[in-house]
């Protein structure tokens, strides 16, 4: 039997970012995983469009100025126009009303305030680079960031609206002007909770005080007794013309009455959007991941733990509370028992 001798050309050798160790491999795999520290070197990567990083941070500055003025109208509004009503009605809803809307206003501010210009997430830094200095499995699953010059985490994402790496980065947030990261997802979830209870409490208390400031409908008692002598259909009849009749009052409705209608509605449809994103980040939380690992689970079979400790977790709630909450994967498996 003879034996054949071969030499390896230099295209074939490469260099693992992470340990600095020489690694032979075939010119058809572009990415490797080395063997001693875990590392994934991308021999071809994909570089971020970075021409319009000035435009991006603009357009979030922007969209952060007319978050911060929407939220101060509505609350300098809301007390110009709602506060002369309230106080006239009794004295004892006046002063809750003001205990509960200066508490809405510094929460809602405080916790944006603190989402839009607190530190997303800022990634470890660890030693990389050097085989003595470098574990066996240390750096398993890292990649290299070719924007920050920096080891890349799993949990890692490089966001180039903000230019820098973000641990455990959900998405950018134009209209905080910031990402939601490990450092600020609980401040932002807070914000969430606050300016939904905020904006629905604004658009109840511009209800309220509309009931107050409208003219009285004529014929209100035939309207009270046909709705309550009325069937089904005649009852939508009552309540369209209550609704005509209301519409044609309000030509006589002050300045007053009509920030109050414009308060309700812009209330009501930003506590119906931040109700939604709220849901779905609580959703991703109970999952155990975020939305951009949503996003590359998708199409596979992944499935991560779902469960309220997750939730528990992420609050810092203390993990004894777990056991006393039921989990859907739990519910599954004794309904298949």
């Amino acid at each position: 039997q003879g034996s054949f001798v071969t030499t390896i050309n230099e295209e074939y050798e490469t260099i693992c970012w992470g340990c600095g160790l020489n690694l032979v491999l075939p010119s058809y795999a572009p990415v490797f995983k080395c063997g001693w520290c875990g590392a994934i070197t991308n021999q071809n990567p994909v570089r971020l469009e970075t021409r319009n990083f000035g435009l991006r941070r603009f357009r979030d500055r922007c969209f952060v100025v007319i978050l911060a003025v929407f939220m101060l109208f509505v609350i300098c509004g809301g007390i110009w126009a709602a506060f002369p009503v309230v106080f006239s009605i009794s004295l004892a809803c006046g002063i809750f009303h003001s205990v509960a809307a200066v508490s809405l206003a510094i929460s809602t501010l405080s916790t944006f305030i603190l989402v839009a210009f607190k530190c997303a997430g800022k990634p470890i830094d660890i030693v990389y680079g050097t085989h003595p200095g470098v574990g066996s499995g240390a750096l398993n699953n890292y990649t290299f960031c070719h924007h920050c010059s920096k080891p890349k985490s799993p949990r890692t994402h490089h966001c180039r609206t903000c230019g820098m790496c973000v641990l455990d980065m959900d998405h950018h947030c134009p209209f905080i002007g910031n990402c939601v990261g490990a450092g600020n997802h609980k401040n932002f979830i807070a914000f969430l909770i606050s300016a939904v209870i905020s904006t629905i409490y604004a658009a109840v208390m511009c209800v309220y005080t509309l009931i107050h400031i409208l003219p009285p409908l004529e014929n209100q008692a035939a309207y009270a007794s046909d709705m309550a002598h009325a069937n089904s259909l005649s009852v939508l009849r009552v309540v369209k013309n209550i609704t005509l009749a209301y519409i044609a009052n309000a030509i006589f409705v002050s300045v007053r009455g009509l920030v109050l209608v414009y308060l309700f509605v812009a209330s009501f449809s930003v506590a119906i959007g931040l109700s939604v994103l709220l849901w779905q980040q609580l959703s991703y939380i109970y999952e155990g991941k975020t939305y951009l690992s949503h996003l590359s689970s998708q199409g596979s079979e992944e499935d991560g733990e779902k469960s309220c400790g997750n939730l528990l977790k992420f609050f810092g709630c203390p993990p004894l509370i777990e056991r006393y909450l039921p989990t859907i994967r739990n519910l599954r498996k004794r309904h298949k028992t």
